[in-house]
């Protein structure tokens, strides 16, 4: 088989497997990368570096690996654009965290979300009480967005080490 055929089949495998590992295992780890994060994410990509170019190490190699890659995510970005379920089955959605006060214990364990993370989100955004908090959601890059009933608050966003879905099923 022509090399760098096989190159592009190798990265398109390589791709879809990344993908399906991190849907399974790791979705909720890529918003802010602890040190273990940084390591594994640098050991995965030098574990999979030799399944995508075989025994080809040239630079022609990794370019042509590479632009797979490239090519493969700008098109399904595309397609979850066109295709809304495409885009819920590779993503998942915003979770409410607080409505008017009220904490979804449900979501908070389902999530491994600890109050004192939780607080630690409302603290940075101004607010004391989880009964000042209108809206709290873990938006699906990570952040978790607090909206309080004060208006005199600035509304910001709290970075978390997890990852979640677009707000398109919340009303």
């Amino acid at each position: 088989m022509n090399e760098y055929l096989d190159i592009i089949l190798r990265s398109i495998f390589v791709y879809f497997f990344m993908v399906i590992a991190l849907r399974l295992f790791g979705k909720k780890e890529l918003s802010q990368l602890n040190t273990a994060d940084v390591i594994l994410i640098l050991l995965i990509s030098n574990s999979v570096q030799n399944a995508m170019v075989g025994n080809d190490t040239s630079l022609s190699g990794g370019l042509a690996a590479a632009t797979v890659l490239f090519t493969i995510n700008f098109i399904l970005k595309k397609l979850m654009f066109k295709y809304p379920r495409f885009s819920d089955f590779m993503q998942e959605k915003p979770e409410i965290l607080i409505h008017n006060g009220n904490l979804d214990f449900k979501t908070l364990s389902k999530l491994n979300i600890t109050s004192d993370e939780l607080k630690e989100a409302m603290h940075e955004h101004g607010v004391e009480y989880f009964k000042d908090v209108k809206l709290a959601i873990l938006e699906i890059d990570g952040n978790i967005s607090i909206i309080s009933g004060d208006a005199n608050l600035k509304q910001t966003h709290y970075k978390r080490r997890r990852i979640h879905k677009n707000l398109s099923g919340i009303n």
